[in-house]
């Protein structure tokens, strides 16, 4: 993974993702590869193809906003996949810093988070590492392996085919949000290494990373199957963490009265049954260091 080409490959795999249909051009003859070509684009955007190519290549690192908002109209792209090619062409001066590896939850975090024994809950840091998590949340993804990380749950653990009751959307979604975290954090040495690992092991994520889309997800009904409980329809909610930029708290909930609440609160049972925990209701407010989801910090969620 070089971020040098991050502009390039963005744009070559959104080309060959645009077809003429879509910009309402006509077949002419057979094409070798799929998409649009690179003089079609250049045409359709109001650039010269030699100036488009170089913008592939990698040679042209900073086309104009007008340029940038062509080219996003070409080859269709939604609010976030613009929003993520004009910060790859406007990257923020944030130098990394060595040894920072790990993100720290605050005490004040964890406490509100285990007080939770109703609610599944967990933290989770720029990376999609998965920082802190309540007792409740280890007791639904229980029997998952490489939970320490959002992508290498879903990719590497040999059981979240079956967890996930719609996989293959919830892999493309992870994917999506990978890349935005990506092109935020250019300077993060362990962003390739999560890449690369992941490209080792699936080609799944292989083949979804060459796609390059980009998605943030503010909220969802997320459907699960466990081994205990049966089948949940959870709603997933993100909230930022002012105090520590990158993190999110994601909170799960079930519809009232439904199964799922049912299967919830079995769970719960479950849950404080091997921790030794009294399961009456802890009601907590919410905390003055998180606001719903707001600003260019995308919520992700295992």
């Amino acid at each position: 993974m070089d971020s040098d080409k991050f502009l390039g490959d963005f744009f070559r795999a959104r080309r060959e993702a645009t077809t003429l249909e879509d910009v309402g051009l006509k077949h002419s003859g057979r094409r070798r590869t799929p998409g649009l070509r690179r003089e079609e684009v250049a045409m359709l955007a109001g650039v010269s193809t030699d100036y488009y190519v170089r913008l592939e290549q990698g040679r042209e690192r900073r086309p104009s906003d007008q340029v940038l908002g062509a080219l996003a109209r070409v080859l269709r792209l939604d609010s976030d996949a613009t929003d993520y090619l004009y910060e790859l062409t406007h990257p923020l001066a944030r130098p990394y810093r060595q040894g920072n590896r790990m993100e720290q939850v605050s005490p004040s975090l964890l406490r509100l988070l285990k007080s939770w024994n109703h609610t599944p809950a967990f933290v989770i840091g720029r990376r999609l590492d998965v920082l802190a998590t309540n007792p409740l949340t280890e007791a639904l993804y229980k029997g998952l392996t490489h939970k320490d990380n959002c992508l290498r749950t879903i990719f590497l653990s040999p059981q979240a085919k079956d967890f996930y009751a719609d996989w293959e959307k919830a892999a493309c979604a992870k994917t999506a949000q990978l890349r935005i975290a990506v092109g935020a954090n250019p300077h993060d040495p362990f962003l390739p290494q999560l890449v690369e690992e992941l490209s080792t092991h699936s080609e799944h994520f292989r083949r979804l990373w060459a796609r390059h889309d980009v998605r943030t997800r503010l909220s969802e009904v997320k459907r699960l199957r466990h081994g205990d409980v049966g089948e949940l329809a959870l709603s997933w909610e993100a909230l930022t963490v002012n105090g520590a930029p990158g993190q999110q708290l994601i909170i799960m909930s079930a519809e009232p009265g439904s199964s799922s609440e049912h299967a919830l609160k079995a769970l719960g049972r479950i849950a404080a049954q091997d921790a030794g925990l009294d399961s009456s209701p802890q009601p907590s407010p919410p905390s003055p260091e998180l606001s719903s989801n707001a600003g260019h910090s995308p919520p992700v969620t295992l």
